[in-house]
C-alpha cells in the first residue's frame, strides 16, 4: 500500500515538567519532588500521532541551536518522521513549556521561542512540499499570519488541510473558509464557531472527550459515541485525534469510518502517560476497532 503524504505545519517544543508537593510564593524556595524533559508542542505531536499510523509525515517547523533543539529534531526523526524542513533559527531558543505540577493541578508557561520563526518568508520555502501533499494539518501555536498563508498556499494547490483550532484563536472568515475541515474540541467550537454559516458549519469535526464526535453532513448532524476505557492521562488525545484523522482521510476513508478512526486512536492514547508517550499503532488501533465490531 502507497504511504499517504501528511504535512504537519505548527510548534515543537520542549516540555520541562517539574513535580512538588507545594506550589511555591512569591520569592519563597521549595524542593520538588521530581523532573523530566518531554517532546511535545500541538504540531510535532500530531507529526509522531500520524506517523505511527504509518503515514509518510513530512515535519514544517523551527528549533532553536540550542541543545533541546538537537533533541527535538532527533527525536522526530527517530518516530519516523521526515525532519528535511525542520529548521534551527540562530541565537534563539527552542520552544519550551515550563509546568508545575502539584496536588493534581498544573500551572505551565509557554514560550514560543524558534516557534514564532515559523512567518510566512519560512512557509514560503515550504511551498514544494505544501504542493506535494496529499493532505496538511495546521495548529495555532505559530503566528496567525503564518497559519493564513500556509491554509492559503492550501488553496492554491488544490490540497485539503485540516485546521485545529487550538489554542482558541480567532482567523480571518476566509481562512475558515479555505480550509477543508475545522477540528475544535467543545470549549474552542462555543468560542468561535457559536454563530456560524451552514456552510462553515459542514466543515466542523467536534470532539468533545469522552462524549465522542459529532460533525454536519447534508444538514444532518451525525455522531459517533466515545469508547469506554480507564484514562491515565488525556494529555495529547486531541493531538492523537486529528494526526488519525490526517492519515484517514488522506487514505480515502470516508468521514464516519474517518471519524471512527480517529476516535479509536485517541481513546487508545489516554491509557499511558504523555501526549507522545500513549499515541498508538496502526495495528494497535486495527485491534481496537475489531474488539468493538
Amino acid at each position: 500500500m502507497v504511504k499517504r503524504k501528511v504535512a504537519v505545519i505548527g510548534s515543537i517544543n520542549m516540555d520541562m515538567v517539574t513535580s512538588t508537593d507545594h506550589v511555591p510564593a512569591q520569592g519563597e524556595t521549595v524542593m520538588g519532588k521530581g523532573f523530566k524533559t518531554v517532546p511535545g508542542g500541538k504540531g510535532a505531536n500530531q507529526a509522531v500521532a500520524a506517523a505511527r499510523l504509518g503515514a509518510d509525515v513530512r515535519m514544517i517547523g523551527r528549533v532553536g541551536d540550542d541543545a533541546f533543539g538537537e533533541l527535538l529534531k532527533q527525536g522526530l526523526q527517530d518516530e519516523g518522521v521526515c525532519v528535511d524542513h525542520v529548521e534551527p533559527v540562530t541565537h534563539c531558543s527552542s520552544g519550551v513549556a515550563t509546568i508545575l505540577l502539584s496536588d493534581g493541578d498544573n500551572r505551565i508557561i509557554v514560550t514560543a521561542g524558534a516557534n514564532e520563526y515559523v512567518n510566512e518568508a519560512f512557509l514560503s520555502t515550504c511551498e514544494e512540499v505544501i504542493a506535494d501533499s496529499d493532505i496538511v494539518l495546521i495548529q495555532l501555536e505559530i503566528p496567525l499570519k503564518a497559519v493564513e498563508y500556509a491554509i492559503a498556499l492550501c488553496k492554491k494547490h488544490q490540497v485539503p488541510v485540516i485546521l485545529n483550532p487550538a489554542p482558541a484563536q480567532k482567523l480571518s472568515q476566509q481562512t475558515y473558509e479555505n480550509s477543508t475541515w475545522i477540528t475544535p474540541n467543545e470549549s474552542e467550537q462555543a468560542q468561535l464557531f457559536a454563530n456560524t454559516n451552514v456552510h462553515l458549519k459542514e466543515k466542523l469535526i467536534v470532539t468533545q472527550g469522552a462524549a465522542g464526535v459529532i460533525w454536519t453532513e447534508n444538514g444532518v448532524e451525525q455522531r459517533i459515541a466515545g469508547h469506554r476505557v480507564m484514562p491515565v492521562d488525556t494529555t495529547g488525545a486531541g493531538d492523537t485525534f486529528n494526526g488519525a484523522l490526517a492519515v484517514a482521510l488522506a487514505s480515502g476513508k470516508p468521514m464516519r469510518e474517518a471519524v471512527m478512526y480517529a476516535n479509536a486512536a485517541a481513546a487508545l492514547s489516554v491509557q499511558s502517560f504523555g501526549a507522545q508517550g500513549g499515541m498508538p499503532s496502526k495495528e494497535e488501533v486495527a485491534a481496537f476497532l475489531l474488539e468493538r465490531q
